[in-house]
C-alpha cells in the first residue's frame, strides 16, 4: 500500500540493490492497469489523487531504479522472468472475468498480476541468500496489506453480503507467497537479526 510505497522511495533514496526492478515493473503494470478508470469514472477527488499519485510514485519508482540509481541495482541477480507473468496473467484475464469488457478485463489483469508481483523480490532475495533490514520490512508492508485486505472483504461479506470471487482467491494466494517470508520476518528480523535464508 502507499506506506510500502513510502518505504521503497526511502531505500531508493540510499542504495536499490536490495531490491527488485522487476516487481516493481509488474506494480506499475499493475497500477496503470488498475486505474484505468481515471479517464472514464469520477469517484472524488481524494480517490482520483491517490491513483495518479500510485502511477506517478511507480513510475518515480522505476526512475530511480533504471536510471539514477543504476550503478547499485543488482542486475544480475535479479533476472526472474516478470514478462512471463504478465503474459499469463493477461491471459487469465481474458479466460477468467466477471464482465468481458475493456475495463473490467484490465482491473482483473491488474487483480492478478499483483497477486504474483513479488515473485521477482522473493527470487531476488532467494538467490541473494539475504535481504537488508529495510528491504525486509518493506515487503512486510506489503504482505500484510494484503492479509489486511482480506479481513476487509470477510467483514464486506457478514455485514455488506459482497463477495468479490477473483479478489478473494487471488489475494489469498498472493498472502500465501508471503508465508514463508513471515515467518523468516518474525523469527529473525523482529529479534534484530538479518533476514538471511537458510543454507
Amino acid at each position: 500500500g502507499r506506506q510500502g510505497l513510502v518505504r521503497v522511495i526511502y531505500v531508493l533514496c540510499t542504495i536499490v540493490s536490495g531490491l527488485s526492478g522487476k516487481s516493481q515493473i509488474a506494480f506499475t503494470v499493475v497500477f496503470c492497469t488498475r486505474y484505468l478508470d481515471l479517464f472514464t469514472t469520477f469517484v472524488s477527488v481524494y480517490n482520483s489523487l491517490a491513483k495518479i499519485v500510485f502511477i506517478v510514485s511507480s513510475f518515480a519508482t522505476l526512475y530511480l531504479i533504471y536510471v539514477k540509481f543504476k550503478a547499485t541495482y543488482d542486475s544480475n541477480h535479479d533476472t526472474f522472468r516478470v514478462e512471463f507473468l504478465i503474459a499469463a496473467c493477461a491471459v487469465l484475464a481474458l479466460l477468467v472475468n466477471q464482465e468481458f469488457s475493456f475495463i473490467e478485463i484490465l482491473w482483473t489483469f491488474s487483480i492478478y498480476l499483483e497477486s504474483v508481483a513479488i515473485l521477482p523480490q522473493l527470487f531476488l532475495i532467494s538467490k541473494t541468500g539475504e535481504a537488508e533490514t529495510i528491504t525486509s520490512h518493506y515487503l512486510f508492508a506489503l504482505g500484510s496489506y494484503r492479509a489486511l485486505y482480506i479481513l476487509n472483504w470477510v467483514y464486506r461479506f457478514f455485514v455488506e453480503s459482497f463477495f468479490d470471487p477473483i479478489a478473494v482467491v487471488a489475494g489469498i494466494i498472493q498472502t500465501l507467497l508471503y508465508l514463508d517470508f513471515f515467518y523468516l520476518y518474525i523469527t529473525r528480523v523482529l529479534k534484530g537479526r538479518s533476514l538471511s535464508l537458510p543454507a
